[in-house]
């Protein structure tokens, strides 16, 4: 994808939610900077594919207290699957939900799993050693 396509993307998801891009950089890394109040920041860098460079987003922060929330983004991103800029962004929005004040949300993963499981009808079982009267 073009640079100017990635930086458009970024900007419109900016608008949605307490971060800025603060830096767009193409000429050595491909790579997007974003801040938030009270004081989270990350980039991502951004695949290169005509060029010769990496075929897969990275998100990481220069803060070292930012870092432990950005391992479900990096977590994603090695995941199978190629990737958008928008989903990772997202991702990495939910990890800092919690250092932004917001409440945080439950993992959709978590839902689909308790979704597709059936549960058995509890019965009426008397339990051992234990009369009912």
């Amino acid at each position: 994808m073009e640079f100017k396509q990635l930086v458009d993307t970024a900007e419109k998801w900016c608008s949605g939610n307490p971060f800025d891009l603060i830096f767009a950089e193409e000429i050595d890394e491909r790579r997007l900077d974003f801040y938030a109040e009270p004081g989270i920041s990350f980039y991502v860098l951004c695949p290169d594919n005509m060029n010769g460079g990496t075929d897969n987003f990275h998100v990481w922060s220069e803060s070292e207290d930012c870092l432990p929330f950005l391992q479900m983004a990096q977590d994603y991103i090695s995941s199978c699957g190629k990737k958008t800029l928008l989903e990772i962004l997202d991702k990495v929005f939910r990890s800092f939900r919690p250092l932004l004040g917001l409440p945080d949300i439950d993992d959709d993963t978590f839902e689909e799993y308790h979704a597709d499981v059936e549960e058995e009808p509890e019965a009426d079982h008397q339990q051992m050693g234990v009369s009912q009267q």
